[in-house]
């Protein structure tokens, strides 16, 4: 909530982020900041039950707080604009948690933008929101549902595309951080089955995490913080 309150609080954006904020006495007490900043912002405040809370979460333990805000997705061109280094691409992922998790691993390694590309999650759904602790302010998420149009997109921009692939030819370790240095989308498939066969064979190298010891793989999120945080110390070297 202090994240969405600070896209509301900058005169820098056309519009507020926050329009209406919904919190119990017992929260507006125990973080009398919460109203103090959304009324500076020019938020609408309103106090109400914990019934009332309950009945706009989506939770089973609700917090006592929600908000009304503007969405945050923005169109492909807008996420790309400028020289993106570091570029997450979630093709058909599905699961509104891991999808917000690798937001905020996105976030935390230092990505230039988050695309959601074909029948992926909707950004703005709650779990998916929750996930991501914050980072959907931070960091630009677009969705789009033309995968190949995604792709082209990122090749016009000077990316190299890389997929995440556990039985790619190329092996994430010390070797690869030419590779890794360079500006680059990283392409994640959805949890089941990874990418697609026509999505994996249009990057430039399929890239597979070394698996050490018996576990039969990474799950979505692990590798793709992995991934992320291998080039994001590539590049800043």
């Amino acid at each position: 909530m202090r994240d969405a309150l600070a896209w509301a609080e900058d005169p820098a954006r056309e519009s507020p982020r926050v329009h209406d904020l919904f919190l119990t006495s017992a929260v507006a007490e125990r973080h009398p900041e919460l109203e103090r900043r959304a009324d500076a912002a020019g938020v609408r405040v309103a106090r109400v039950t914990e019934k009332a809370a309950a009945g706009l979460s989506d939770t089973v333990t609700p917090q006592g707080i929600a908000a009304v805000c503007t969405t945050v997705a923005v169109d492909l061109d807008t996420a790309l604009a400028g020289e993106p280094r570091l570029v997450t691409v979630l093709v058909g992922v599905a699961d509104p948690g891991n999808a917000g998790t690798v937001v905020r691993t996105s976030d935390a390694a230092g990505a230039d933008a988050v695309v959601l590309a074909g029948d992926a999650v909707d950004p703005h759904n709650g779990k998916c929101v929750r996930a991501s602790m914050g980072s959907l302010f931070h960091v630009p998420v677009a969705a789009h549902r033309d995968v190949d149009a995604v792709l082209d997109a990122l090749r016009a921009r000077g990316l190299a595309l890389l997929a995440a692939d556990g039985h790619g030819e190329t092996v994430l370790d010390a070797g690869a951080d030419d590779l890794l240095a360079r500006p680059t989308a990283w392409l994640f498939g959805c949890e089941a089955h990874g990418l697609d066969e026509h999505t994996a064979g249009r990057a430039d190298h399929r890239v597979r995490v070394p698996i050490h010891g018996r576990a039969e793989s990474l799950n979505l999120a692990t590798a793709a913080a992995v991934c992320l945080y291998a080039s994001a110390r590539a590049q800043h070297a």
